[in-house]
């Protein structure tokens, strides 16, 4: 079977857009997909790997489609902020909208395009949501109704821990420069991702710093893939976290930081329930042809072809860096 991609990024937390409509991949079995995921995800493969596959699936009424998200080690993600910003571009220039709804696994988000970040870098507003504090929505062995801002000494000694699902699950601690440039958040995550008496599922695990008043830096470790540039989801949590513990303005655009570039998120709260709503870039990197074996096993290369957009993005990460140098 051939099949057309496209390789994306949002803030450099890369993944592959294939589109089932347009293939026999509908029909395809989630192990059959899981299987893709890995071969196609594989850092050495000659395509480069990236941290999952988006498939763009037809979607319920009233959306322009379907997003589904398999990270690099086969496993399905709830939600990725990342990669529906890059689904959202796909499918709004393919329909000639600028906004829009998108069925994904738990609800159908609004996305729209938006203002440009800067270097004429396509950017996109994808809505992150339900956002849920109950243990149980994580899910989360813990005996309280939720997990904000406390100490949990099992852990670590010293951190104070938010947990929430925004809907894939995130525990989150802002913490100092020293605690951020130790192996601390590493171990802390895989052990968190493996056999544990707390996580039965694994969590996102992000470690924050407060750079001023409305800028934050967020590095996560992400379920199913480990170290990432960015995660759109840890973000969108991270930023909700600190505007509850600093009582900012949820309305108010918080500048997020992170190892791939930066996005914006701002928040509000209807009733008792809130959203999120993740700004950032949605970037075309190469597109091109696969061919693949009926059992998905074997990839074969057949075109790539690079778009120009990474040079216009990569201006945006120096300007970041050299921010990051000047603060952190």
């Amino acid at each position: 079977m051939k099949l057309d991609f496209i390789k994306v990024h949002g803030s450099q937390n890369d993944f592959f857009i294939l589109d089932e409509r347009k293939s026999e991949l509908g029909a395809w079995t989630d192990a059959k997909k899981a299987l893709l995921a890995q071969k196609l995800c594989d850092r050495s493969h000659v395509l480069g790997g990236a941290d999952g596959i988006l498939f763009v699936g037809e979607g319920n009424p009233g959306t322009i489609g379907k997003m589904r998200v398999f990270n690099s080690d086969g496993s399905e993600a709830s939600m990725c902020g990342n990669g529906l910003r890059a689904v959202a571009r796909y499918l709004l220039e393919e329909s000639g909208l600028e906004e829009a709804k998108v069925e994904t696994m738990k609800a159908d988000l609004q996305v729209k395009k938006s203002d440009s970040l800067g270097f004429e870098i396509p950017t996109f507003e994808v809505e992150i949501s339900p956002v849920l504090f109950t243990p149980s929505s994580l899910p989360f062995h813990h005996q309280g109704d939720q997990l904000f801002d406390e100490m949990l000494p099992e852990l670590d000694p010293e951190l104070h821990f938010s947990a929430v699902a925004v809907p894939n699950p995130h525990l989150i601690s802002f913490v100092s420069k020293e605690t951020l440039a130790s192996d601390k958040q590493g171990k802390l995550a895989s052990y968190l991702n493996g056999e544990n008496p707390y996580f039965p599922d694994g969590v996102n695990v992000s470690f924050a710093q407060r750079l001023s008043g409305n800028q934050i830096f967020v590095r996560t470790f992400e379920r199913g893939v480990g170290f990432t540039n960015a995660c759109g989801t840890a973000m969108s949590a991270s930023s909700l976290i600190k505007k509850l513990l600093d009582h900012d303005k949820l309305e108010e655009a918080l500048e997020v930081y992170n190892d791939g570039g930066m996005v914006k998120v701002t928040a509000e709260k209807t009733n008792e329930n809130f959203s999120l709503h993740l700004i950032g870039n949605a970037t075309f990197t190469d597109k091109g042809t696969i061919e693949i074996s009926e059992d998905g096993a074997s990839i074969s290369l057949l075109s790539t072809e690079k778009t120009n957009e990474q040079e216009d993005y990569l201006q945006l990460v120096e300007q970041v860096k050299a921010f990051l140098q000047q603060v952190k």
